[in-house]
């Protein structure tokens, strides 16, 4: 029985998202219906990729008794809301990252999820892409030794894209491109607690990051050296460094191979005929399909990147944010 989609907001990676789903058949995955800041948006997206229901307010939507699940893709500072209106109204969840504004957000939106025993999810896509799964499986049967360092540098010239930079838009490159760099050294570093975080970087003109350089201190002489930039491209690879070798991984937000000391392994993305404004959006239907495999055995998270996970990638978050001295409106919120 198909997994019943429906969509809130429809920028470009909701487009990529519903794209990526061809991937699949109309029997296994289906958006049905879509939900945008304007009726005309909603229209204009609901025609293009043939969608049967479109709404003006994200309300018809959570409320639209054909829907199973929701791919939240509006803007960062909707997340919360959003999210927690479509659990209120007994709708699973698939959450663009970053899940929320801050840590607390988390916390509410995976207390509602429980409370209602309904799936919840943030969209890391990245933890779903078959060369993550490979990589963790090498890592965890010792291919590499003992895994000591993890780096990754992850940076592009977008500092003219206004969600990137204003704070009303829950801008800034933490939020954006910081996400990913810190859930690579987690999922590397899987189980551990930081002993020591030394942050630094630069502010742009709108008082938000336009830059962050970081190192992360784990026991038993690990550590992890990150940064990312919304000013300047930078390499884009994720490097994990044991005793007895090296793995990269190149694109690692959406990798499609694994460099290991053995030689290149390759990860082909599923073929489809949509057209996608994001680099390897084909490879969104992974995060879906988990979603859907989830559900199916009656689980409310992934192991992929579990609830627990998302509330500590949004304590790191903060605790960036806060070094560098940025806050958003929603840091002084109370539940």
């Amino acid at each position: 029985m198909a997994l019943r989609w429906g969509v809130a907001g429809a920028g470009r990676i909701s487009h990529d998202f519903v794209g990526s789903l061809t991937a699949y058949s109309e029997t296994e995955h289906k958006v049905v219906a879509v939900a945008a800041g304007s009726k005309e948006r909603a229209r204009k997206f609901a025609e293009d990729h043939a969608i049967e229901r479109y709404y003006e307010r994200y309300l018809d939507l959570a409320q639209d008794e054909n829907v199973d699940i929701v791919y939240v893709g509006n803007l960062n500072t909707q997340h919360f809301d959003t999210s927690k209106l479509m659990l209120e109204q007994g709708k699973h969840v698939l959450c663009e990252k970053p899940f929320t504004m801050n840590e607390k957000q988390v916390k509410r939106l995976v207390q509602v999820a429980r409370e209602n025993k309904l799936f919840l999810m943030e969209a890391v896509w990245s933890r779903c892409f078959p060369a993550y799964k490979e990589m963790k499986r090498l890592i965890d049967t010792g291919a590499i030794g003992d895994v000591l360092f993890a780096s990754v540098h992850f940076g592009h010239a977008i500092q003219h894209v206004d969600r990137l930079t204003s704070k009303e838009m829950g801008g800034g490159a933490i939020l954006d491109l910081g996400i990913y760099i810190l859930q690579f050294q987690q999922y590397i570093f899987r189980g551990l607690r930081p002993i020591k975080i030394a942050v630094n970087g630069h502010l742009n003109k709108c008082g938000t990051d336009e830059s962050c350089g970081v190192v992360i201190t784990y026991p038993e002489g690990k550590m992890a050296v990150v940064s990312t930039s919304a000013r300047v491209s930078l390499p884009n690879e994720g490097v994990v460094v044991g005793t007895n070798g090296t793995l990269r991984l190149p694109d690692f937000w959406c990798p499609d191979k694994l460099i290991t000391p053995s030689g290149v392994l390759n990860f082909p993305l599923p073929k489809t005929k949509a057209t996608y404004l994001h680099h390897n959006s084909a490879g969104l239907c992974y995060e879906a399909d988990e979603a859907k495999q989830c559900i199916k055995q009656g689980k409310i998270e992934s192991s992929h990147i579990t609830h627990e996970e998302s509330i500590e990638l949004a304590r790191l978050m903060d605790h960036l944010r806060f070094e560098m001295g940025v806050k958003f409106p929603e840091d002084s919120q109370e539940f």
